[in-house]
């Protein structure tokens, strides 16, 4: 069988990466060969400054060794630059006058250090921060010389600065902007951290421009263009980095800042690729690993031939790795105009605190030195999760030990971010394979493996495992912080003692913290509505009254939803709506993607005139409940009959109102195989055949896109009414509170879903239970199903 030769130009995380993946997709695919312009195998680049700091040596910041290279058939060229690719032929040639044909070429040059272009850069003593030679460099220097100035106040200038503080050096970091890590931090984290530095040793000089590196043969003094000069005897460039894009521009691939490429990776040359910091997505070049992992897992799906929805960018964050220094940020944590934000300030122990929203979702988030709560801000804003009023109550509030920040996390919260690998993960990992250390674990899982912040997280991650909060089984995790109980021992013991409320429920159970948190507070309230359906119609009627009605906006106005259900309206509800709007001065309305008109910015004293004057149903897409379908009219490309599916997201609609869920459930009907309402990829999608209704489950429209699996076929609207019911509160009766349905699915198996709701004595009952408990006219005994 031939093999495709496949050749990786750059052994660097990235590509490499990317070649590993490839080879665990596909193994027998690829002739691969590598070629590395350093004199080493794979290295951690990232963990430079650790080895500096003298933390770690090289060895354990070897990725894979050459035993690796060899186990995998790859043959390995280090110390040799490929400069030049010639796309007629597919060739490559090296500095060394190789020539090697490839069939699909893969490019992960990375990048260079900027060096500043002043008089002096030349002379002995100016290095920059980029291998593992510049860091044998400054460890030799520093045995002869004190004297160090670093260039480049911005993340890799600090860890530089640190390792040269150890070494022995005083150190005097210089730094154009007016605040350290400009990009990373807001002013007032950067002062404190400049503080805590300046403690350690660090010397600081701000807003200061190099003119010039004085000396004879070595740089003695630099010189800054406000006429001041300053010692020196090593000087570090780390004023930032430049894509390596040399060889792709002289072979007329197309560049801008760095190789431009698509969402799968694609240069503007056949079977030519680009990942990592040389390559350029929509406008924006990353430099952080976890971004160039995301590159290298999307092109080895689409190199070896599998479904994928292409790489959509990623969400930023930061984590300095400085002894002492408990820092983190992530997204945006400036805020504009249009946000709001929540701000704690500790002067006395330095601890800085600040959340960024849009509406109720947060997009960035700064942390100074108390970082416990940064893998579950960062699992929000990727998950572009609503933070309830309880949640944000709860937001900074962070357990007393590492132990409880482990215990209180969901089994699906991301432990290490750079290689996305969960709590859930590691202890599967732990648990099946025997694994007793952190070296272990990063072998196994790659937890820790890249910046190596969340190596102390897997360490609690690894004794809490091993203690006895926890048993060989990955469900018996503890239900939160507040309890030693699991979740299905709360369930149990909420039904065993007859509880009503919240409270009761943690009383009973002996709540270690009495007011709860807000992992628990919420999860307890769900599990009861669905023990006593009367404690969940209470509940409705109260969240219909203070929530439903209307809706805050970030400009502390409201927005009022009239109901349409299926999207469906009349000329007397359109006038209503446009009479409300012109008498309440209310100039934005808004038709949303779901065929809702949103009145939005609407004056608090002005809602109960809104309420009365509408005099219709309304809609609110707040909590977890199942969302409002979505239809679809018609496209330009189809003139299928509509009627039918606007009926049954009618019918839906109605019998599904404001039924609480684990987590919010979004559906979609399209009338035909176009798709058109995007059903595909919803928690539950229905698209119309020729036989009637095909079902999906599963799928997910957010960031990162899921296709839902087909369920079944239902032949009439009544059949696919009831199997969707019937899935629905199988998956509130089963689930875990916040556990999405693809989750559950996963847990479950879609086949033994399957064997429910094709019983239809069962799915009898589900739908039975499920109207009861909408309707609260009576009490239903609820009986804990859940696969074991």
């Amino acid at each position: 069988m031939y093999k495709q030769k496949l050749v990786l130009v750059g052994n660097g995380m990235a590509g490499l990466r990317c070649v590993e993946s490839i080879i665990s997709k596909d193994p027998t695919a690829f002739e691969i060969t590598i070629f590395g312009s350093e004199p080493h195998v794979n290295y951690n680049r990232i963990l430079l400054s650790t080895v500096l700091q003298g933390n770690t040596s090289f060895e354990d910041i070897t990725i894979n060794d050459r035993n690796w290279y060899t186990k995998n058939n790859i043959q390995l060229f280090t110390g040799e630059t490929v400069i030049k690719i010639n796309k007629e032929t597919r060739k490559i040639i090296t500095d060394k006058e190789r020539e090697v044909y490839y069939d699909k070429l893969i490019i992960a040059t990375g990048s260079v250090p900027f060096i500043l272009p002043v008089t002096g850069v030349d002379k002995e003593g100016v290095i920059a921060f980029r291998t593992i030679e510049d860091c044998q460099k400054m460890i030799e220097t520093s045995r002869k010389h004190k004297k160090a100035v670093v260039i480049g106040g911005g993340l890799l200038g600090l860890e530089a600065a640190r390792g040269l503080l150890n070494l022995g050096m005083e150190v005097h970091v210089v730094h154009i902007a007016d605040y350290l890590m400009e990009r990373q931090l807001d002013s007032t984290a950067s002062l404190l951290l400049q503080k805590e530095l300046e403690n350690q040793g660090m010397n600081f000089l701000l807003k200061k421009e190099t003119q010039e590196l004085i000396g004879t043969e070595r740089v003695e003094r630099v010189r800054f263009k406000d006429g001041t000069e300053l010692e020196a005897d090593l000087v570090v460039m780390a004023a930032g980095v430049r894509p390596n894009i040399q060889l792709a521009k002289e072979s007329g691939i197309d560049t801008n800042r760095a190789i431009i490429v698509n969402d799968y990776l694609e240069t503007s040359v056949p079977n030519i690729y680009a990942v990592g910091e040389c390559a350029e997505h929509q406008g924006i070049v990353y430099g952080l690993v976890k971004p160039l992992y995301e590159q290298g897992e999307v092109l080895a799906k689409h190199i070896c031939k599998m479904k994928c929805n292409g790489y959509q960018g990623s969400v930023l964050s930061t984590q300095l790795k400085i002894s002492g220094v408990e820092l983190f940020s992530v997204g945006d944590f400036l805020g504009d105009g249009t946000t709001k934000s929540i701000t704690t300030f500790d002067e006395l122990d330095s601890v800085y605190k600040k959340v960024v929203f849009q509406g109720r979702k947060i997009i960035g988030a700064v942390l100074y030195g108390d970082t416990n709560n940064s893998s579950r801000l960062l699992d929000k804003i990727l998950k572009r999760e609503e933070v309830s009023s309880e949640e944000k109550r709860d937001l900074f509030q962070s357990p007393s030990t590492a132990e409880g920040l482990i215990a209180s996390m969901a089994n699906h919260e991301i432990i290490c971010n750079c290689n996305a690998v969960s709590k859930g993960a590691i202890i599967e990992a732990v648990q099946n394979k025997g694994l007793t250390t952190t070296e272990q674990v990063k072998q196994c899982t790659k937890a820790s493996g890249s910046c190596g912040g969340c190596k102390p997280a897997v360490t609690e991650l690894l004794n809490y495992i091993q203690s006895n909060l926890s048993t060989q089984d990955e469900k018996q995790t503890a239900f939160c912080s507040c309890t030693t109980l699991t979740e299905d021992e709360v369930v149990y013991k909420m039904q065993l003692q007859d509880v009503t409320t919240v409270q009761e429920a943690m009383d009973v159970l002996e709540w270690e913290n009495t007011e709860g948190c807000s992992t628990c507070r919420p999860a307890l309230s769900y599990y009861l509505g669905m023990i006593h359906p009367e404690y969940e119609i209470r509940q409705q009627t109260l969240f219909i009254n203070e929530k439903k009605n209307a809706t805050v906006q970030s400009d502390n106005r409201y927005s009022v939803i009239p109901q349409m259900y299926g999207g469906m309206t009349n000329a007397k509800d359109l006038r209503k709506i446009a009479n409300v709007a012109d008498k309440y001065d209310i100039s934005q309305v808004a038709v949303t993607s779901e065929q809702r008109i949103h009145l939005m910015g609407v004056k608090k004293e002005d809602l109960p005139g809104v309420w009365a004057d509408l005099d219709m149903p309304l809609s609110s897409k707040y909590g977890n409940t199942v969302q409002n379908v979505k239809t679809c009219i018609g496209e330009h490309v189809c003139s299928c009959d509509k009627q039918q599916s606007l009926l049954l997201a009618v019918d839906l609609e109605k019998r599904l109102e404001q039924v609480s869920t684990p987590y919010r459930i979004k559906l979609g009907i399209s009338a035909c195989m176009h798709n058109g309402a995007g059903s595909t990829t919803k928690d539950i999608g229905v698209m119309g055949i020729d036989r009637g209704w095909e079902i999906y489950v599963g799928g997910s429209s957010g960031r990162n896109v899921r296709a839902g699996e087909l369920l079944c076929v239902a032949g009439t609207n009544e059949e696919a009414i009831e199997i969707i019911i019937g899935f629905i509160q199988y998956y509130r009766e089963t689930a875990n509170y916040l556990e999405r349905t693809w989750q559950w699915i996963e847990r479950v198996g879609l086949i033994h879903v399957r064997e429910v709701l094709f019983d239809s004595e069962l799915n009898r009952q589900l739908s039975q239970r499920l109207e009861l408990g909408r309707l609260g006219n009576e009490q239903v005994e609820l009986y804990d199903v859940r696969p074991r």
